[in-house]
């Protein structure tokens, strides 16, 4: 699959993965920062952004799609950075291709299955009469019957596009994200060791990475170091300008 992706800078290649529901233009502050030092690619996943849409949605067709990319543009050792969902990939990737990566950089998420919670933004985004929906304050009102959250409702909108001949349409694939959510709580898919250096960073009010979880970590990655920002979930996006220094020293360690 030819994803969809923004390039920036010059220097070492860094590849970005987002979120669940997320695309490349979540990072563009973050990709502007590194642009001073790195040749960045903020990549779209399938069924997510500006990239194709398929059926298929699981890790081993993200970690394909990403070593068609690599290929694809002849990227040599780069650095990989992956939040979330894109962490989960860039995990599975580097466990599955550790000779096309440098370093491995993961936001907030572990090597482990998770029970997801996120079936409720699902069913929101489901009520949302896409068909007929006249504006985005239409969307926000049904939304916030299933999000209360108006910051997480805001990065969900940004999936709503305008078409050309009116009205409104989805970047996402919802049917199939809806379909195959399971997938994306589940434990890693590719088994073995990666042993080059790797940053896992998580926030101090985010439950998604827990001290119980380093074990594991250390076991899979035993190279790992793991930081902690006073965040949540959304460390990159909470703390843009610190998130960038935290990695950027690491990487140049």
């Amino acid at each position: 699959m030819k994803l969809f992706f923004r390039e920036y800078g010059q220097g070492q290649p860094l590849i970005v993965l987002h979120g669940l529901f997320g695309s490349c233009d979540n990072w563009l502050t973050q990709a502007k920062l590194y642009a001073k030092s790195f040749s960045v690619y903020t990549v779209d996943q399938r069924n997510h952004g500006l990239s194709p849409h398929s059926e298929e949605f699981d890790y081993p067709s993200m970690v394909n799609d990403l070593a068609e990319f690599i290929d694809d543009h002849n990227i040599i050792n780069p650095v990989i950075i992956g939040h979330s969902m894109g962490g989960k990939t860039a995990m599975n990737f580097a466990l599955a291709h550790p000779e096309k990566i440098d370093k491995l950089i993961v936001v907030d998420i572990s090597p482990r299955p998770y029970e997801l919670e996120h079936y409720s933004i699902l069913d929101g985004l489901n009520a949302i009469p896409i068909d007929t929906l006249s504006s985005r304050n239409e969307a926000d009102e049904i939304l916030a019957q299933y999000v209360s959250e108006h910051d997480v409702r805001q990065f969900l909108l940004k999936n709503l596009q305008r078409k050309a001949t009116g009205g409104f349409s989805w970047k996402i694939n919802l049917p199939v994200l809806t379909q195959k959510l399971s997938n994306i709580g589940l434990d890693l898919q590719v088994k073995g060791t990666f042993t080059k250096p790797t940053l896992f960073i998580r926030g101090a009010r985010s439950n998604y990475v827990q001290d119980a979880d380093w074990n594991r970590i250390i076991s899979i990655f035993p190279e790992a170091t793991l930081e902690t920002m006073e965040t949540g979930h959304w460390v990159q996006a909470e703390k843009p300008n610190e998130f960038v220094e935290l990695t950027r020293q690491w990487l140049n360690r």
